[in-house]
């Protein structure tokens, strides 16, 4: 399955803590009864560093990802765009967000994720990626490709997935192309603490994985979350 990510900015006037628990507890209860959806999961941002890492950080800056699951890309524009519950999704949006992104990712898990039990405990770490501007698109597929077998290489890591950027709406329902949204994938890390992650990186595995990363890739932008289920 194809998986449905929001790239969340709170409204400014909303403090981090209310905008955490009314994401959780009313959107998060409104969200889960979306027509067709199988899995959903929210990312709120607890830190925004480069932690363990010496790369060019983009522009980018939210305060959460959503992470939306369903058996086709057509389930979900129904879901948001066509269904009863579309309206009420966009009013409580509009309610509590100060911006909404929209990215549709092709999926891949490259170091097997643990139980939603055990995944509570670890340290999650979600990077937004942008190729360099000589790499096209399928070169970027194929060298993250590469890069994933090199992060497999790494000490620490308890699990790994990429998500490859297919579709994107700078503005919720409106399609728009990559020089309007020059995202091309966003990586989930987990490890078991901040300590086990600065360890990846600073070994030999995590230095070459770093100088391959340099080949193809022009921003990382690195956010820890608090990743919690929903459905």
């Amino acid at each position: 399955m194809n998986v449905r990510m929001g790239l969340i900015r709170k409204k400014s006037d909303w403090s981090t803590e209310e905008f955490s628990e009314y994401w959780r507890g009313h959107h998060g209860e409104l969200a889960k009864r979306a027509p067709g959806l199988r899995g959903y999961w929210q990312n709120p941002v607890t830190e925004r560093l480069q932690r363990g890492i010496d790369f060019p950080r983009g522009p980018w800056d939210f305060d959460g990802f959503s992470q939306l699951w369903f058996d086709d890309v057509s389930r979900a524009d129904h879901a948001f765009n066509n269904s009863e519950l579309s309206a009420d999704l966009v009013a409580d949006e509009n309610y509590f967000l100060g911006g909404l992104h929209i990215v549709t990712a092709e999926q891949r898990v490259v170091i097997d994720l643990p139980e939603p039990q055990a995944r509570a405990r670890l340290l999650k770490r979600m990077s937004i990626l942008k190729r360099r501007s000589d790499i096209s698109e399928e070169e970027f597929r194929r060298e993250w490709k590469i890069h994933g077998d090199l992060v497999r290489k790494m000490p620490g890591v308890s699990a790994y997935r990429q998500n490859v950027v297919i579709a994107r709406e700078l503005v919720k329902g409106q399609s728009c192309g990559y020089d309007d949204f020059p995202i091309d994938g966003i990586v989930e890390l987990w490890f078991e603490d901040a300590a086990t992650l600065e360890a990846a990186f600073g070994s030999e595995a995590g230095k070459v994985t770093m100088a391959h990363a340099k080949t193809f890739l022009a921003e990382i932008t690195a956010f820890a979350v608090a990743e919690r289920q929903v459905l």
